[in-house]
């Protein structure tokens, strides 16, 4: 991600008033006449790539994970993705057949601010993460953390000092000596511990440039990936903009027999770019190249569903072939279509359930707080089958809410949760602390939150500390329903919302929106049995 990004579109269309706008381009966006794809089905009917036929369709993983890198370590496969304001962040995911992924855990849990796209890598048997980050607010800064197993204890966050820049990516250069390579294209050496720079940040690399009238955000080279095969080094980098025009993304690639350059632009060039809003996949790009089991070769990416940027960035896999004059070239098209999964994979567990009952922590794994405190993780505490939290700020908006990626089109959660001293709590669908939705209640009322703000004249008087409450997002569309005797009867509140404007485009951040639950105040709030069921139909009435 390059820094120009940051303020493109805030202030483009802010507020409620843009979402029907939106929605009503996001419609017209879908193609006519076509039916929903039809995926694998894993625990909680959440949808998953494997079709269980020896084919795979988009996304390998669901949901707002962006930026992949990918690591080959034997014949084992982990992947992280950037993690913004989420923490514990930077979860591992971990496949033997590139298709099917599961979480390992998250290897950071000192908050450090943003965290945009990093690089996982292995070299003589250790494992580092490189990090850009800006956890003061002055400016960013590249930072490592290190772990024997990949499954950690990881080590805390070492500053490299190298001011002013994102997206690295490592490579052991011709020399022997490591090197990072950032957003521009620059690189900078690294000492061998891999822990310190030794050398001054250089100018690496002038990349291909697209023609001019392109539709793209802006030019932004970014995302350096790295790759040495057959006495080449190969380059692959991300032009034209994360997001903005879905046309704007796209993946190119150089090639060199030394770190050092001088470094030939590949001939066909872009090798992936969405070039029509009616592919099922928009904004395609930040790629990374990965030897599959059995040899062949693969390039791993995110892009935005079609309709769908309230889902964030999501992971997909496409194939490659290596070409006679030593360039490769992407084989899967616009991705609308199963493909035949990698040769010689092991298939395994597929994602985890999102229905919890609390009784094992799966902090960093499936929920994280949104933009915490140092000593966030200290509100949370489990026994008894719950999660028991402090309460903090007012309202869902300085609350610092816990939240949970979701990757499907519809879904419903529900969950139950009771109040203790001076607490309010409540069920949202989240995107930051400007674009949220959702109920809420404290001892005396029920609140409803829409677009960021408690309508005042909605509250529904009642005296409970006690709340089932039940939210179903069917494709933009949310509905909410209440119980006060633990889900046995429920009652549907008498307000519908439309979230389709609740993304990047509006409000920054190149997020997603996530399923919330907030506690405020100065009591506890306790979480019990939470359930989620994805693919529900369309426009069910109940």
């Amino acid at each position: 991600m390059a820094l120009p990004r940051r303020t493109l579109f805030k202030g483009l269309l802010a507020g409620a008033a843009a979402a029907p706008a939106l929605a009503a381009q996001a419609a017209e966006a879908k193609p006519a006449g076509k039916a929903a794809p039809t995926w694998g089905r894993e625990a909680d009917g959440r949808r998953k790539a494997d079709l269980g036929d020896g084919t795979y369709l988009n996304p390998i993983i669901a949901g707002d994970h962006p930026d992949p890198t990918i690591l080959k370590d034997g014949e084992v496969y982990y992947m992280t993705f950037s993690s913004f304001l989420a923490y514990p962040g930077l979860v591992i995911w971990k496949s033997t057949d590139l298709v099917n992924w599961t979480p390992v855990g998250p290897a950071l849990r000192k908050p450090l601010g943003t965290i945009w796209a990093v690089d996982l890598v292995r070299h003589e048997g250790r494992y580092f993460i490189y990090i850009p980050a800006d956890p003061t607010g002055q400016g960013w800064s590249i930072f490592a953390i290190w772990a024997d197993s990949i499954e950690g204890p990881w080590s805390d966050p070492v500053d490299l000092k190298i001011s002013g820049c994102i997206d690295p990516g490592h490579v052991v250069g011709e020399d022997g000596k490591r090197y990072l390579f950032v957003n521009g294209v620059r690189k900078i050496r690294l000492t061998d511990d891999g822990l310190a720079t030794d050398g001054q940040l250089e100018k690496a690399y002038d990349p291909w440039r697209y023609p001019d009238d392109w539709i793209v955000e802006n030019f932004a080279p970014e995302g350096p990936k790295l790759l040495r095969r057959n006495g080449w080094f190969y380059l692959i980098t991300a032009v034209g903009g994360t997001a903005g025009p879905v046309t704007g993304h796209m993946v190119i690639a150089a090639r060199s027999r030394s770190v050092h350059g001088p470094w030939e632009h590949c001939p066909h060039n872009p090798l992936v770019r969405t070039r029509s809003v009616d592919e099922p996949w928009w904004s395609r790009g930040h790629a990374s190249l990965v030897e599959g089991p059995a040899g062949d070769w693969w390039m791993v990416y995110h892009g935005y569903e079609n309709g769908y940027w309230t889902l964030g960035r999501q992971t997909l896999l496409e194939p490659i072939e290596w070409t006679a004059d030593g360039w490769f070239k992407p084989l899967g098209g616009d991705l609308s279509k199963p493909i035949r999964k990698p040769r010689g994979g092991k298939s395994g567990a597929s994602g985890l359930a999102l229905s919890d009952d609390f009784s094992a922590d799966r902090m960093g794994v499936q929920w994280a707080f949104h933009e915490p405190r140092p000593d966030e993780a200290s509100r949370a505490t489990y026994g008894g089958k719950a999660l028991t939290l402090k309460g903090r700020g007012t309202s869902p908006i300085d609350s610092s809410p816990l939240t949970c990626i979701v990757g499907d089109r519809s879904y419903e959660a529900e969950i139950s949760l009771e109040l203790t001293g001076e607490a309010e709590a409540g069920i949202l669908l989240f995107y930051n602390h400007k674009a949220f939705v959702g109920l809420g209640f404290s001892p005396m009322a029920l609140k409803t939150f829409q677009y960021a703000e408690e309508l005042a004249w909605a509250r529904i008087r009642h005296e409970t500390r006690r709340l089932r409450l039940k939210v179903r997002n069917d494709e933009h569309v949310v509905t909410y329903w209440y119980s006060y005797d633990d889900g046995a009867s429920w009652t549907r509140h008498g307000t519908r919302m439309e979230v389709s404007g609740m993304h990047h485009n509006v409000f920054g951040g190149f997020i997603s929106l996530k399923l919330g639950i907030y506690a405020a105040g100065s009591g506890q709030v306790r979480l019990r049995d939470f359930v989620y069921r994805a693919g529900l139909p369309k426009a069910v009435e109940s």
